[in-house]
């Protein structure tokens, strides 16, 4: 399978946001993409460096009109699209939710986001109410998508429960960058966590994994932080670790790479991390604390 990976640095213009990743999911689907990829929240600015009641009104249905204009996009061009949304599920409940579309444009799936930070700059909590579909791969024409976002990249317990469920590669559109006052080794070394966290799932479960992340600087308006320099860096790993491709940190870039899904199996055998998992051991995994 090919698969497109677009990274995007946005400005507050929506519209122009949109049509700049439409024109890169023709290029990637020109490439023989079957599969495309986007970043967290990819239509605007990261609005959540701040609480503001007023950016709810960004919020829209799923499905609705995102789903509508991306899903003719797939359909024209026969792509699996990963979106990733403001979604108002009610009013005053609302989700960062991942919506998979199929190549025919109707909605295949979609995962609200599990894992919720709230720290300087990242205020989710404020907007966000944590997913409640669980950690179920979407079955789609290209294979069962272990979607996961941002935030639940740093949990293994999350990758390894969509690997139990039969996932075929585990997905995580992104936003996440440095605070500019950061030291270089500082910031050296987020960043080296970040895509060895995901590596390691790769590892730990025998699938390719692929990270969508945004990239540009974004001030915070309110003027408490030196706002976010997203790191881009957007790759795609084996189910061995391997890195298979990878963007550069500050640009518009997409990537296609070619995943062999088969090599699962393979993996699997050399490396029986399933079959040698202590399930009878676990049960303190459910627990906050061990005290």
């Amino acid at each position: 399978m090919k698969a497109g990976l677009i990274q995007q640095a946005n400005t507050a213009d929506c519209r122009a946001n949109i049509e700049r990743l439409q024109s890169a999911i023709r290029a990637c689907a020109a490439q023989g993409a079957e599969l495309v990829v986007l970043q967290e929240l990819h239509n605007g600015l990261y609005f959540c460096q701040s609480e503001d009641p007023a950016h709810f009104d960004q919020a829209e249905t799923v499905p609705g009109p995102s789903t509508e204009a991306f899903g003719a996009l797939a359909r024209e061009l026969g792509v699996v699209l990963v979106l990733s949304l403001f979604e108002r599920r009610l009013p005053g409940l609302y989700h960062n939710t991942a919506v998979v579309l199929e190549k025919d444009g109707r909605v295949a799936g979609k995962y609200r986001k599990m894992h919720i930070p709230d720290d300087p700059g990242y205020y989710e909590k404020f907007y966000f109410t944590p997913g409640d579909l669980g950690f179920t791969p979407i079955p789609t024409s290209v294979g069962k998508l272990g979607v996961l976002v941002c935030w639940d990249q740093w949990y293994p317990e999350a990758a390894r429960l969509m690997a139990l469920a039969g996932a075929d590669v585990l997905l995580y559109p992104t936003a996440i960058g440095w605070e500019r006052t950061d030291s270089a080794p500082e910031q050296a070394r987020q960043r080296e966590a970040w895509q060895l966290a995901q590596r390691a799932h790769a590892i730990a479960n025998g699938l390719p994994v692929l990270s969508v992340n945004r990239t540009g600087y974004e001030p915070d308006p309110t003027g408490a932080t030196s706002g976010i320099q997203f790191w881009g860096g957007s790759f795609a790993a084996g189910p061995q670790g391997e890195i298979l491709a990878q963007a550069s940190a500050g640009h518009d870039e997409s990537l296609v790479v070619d995943l062999d899904l088969s090599r699962t199996e393979t993996v699997r055998r050399m490396w029986p991390f399933f079959r040698d998992r202590r399930i009878d051991a676990f049960d303190g995994l459910t627990r906050r604390a061990r005290d």
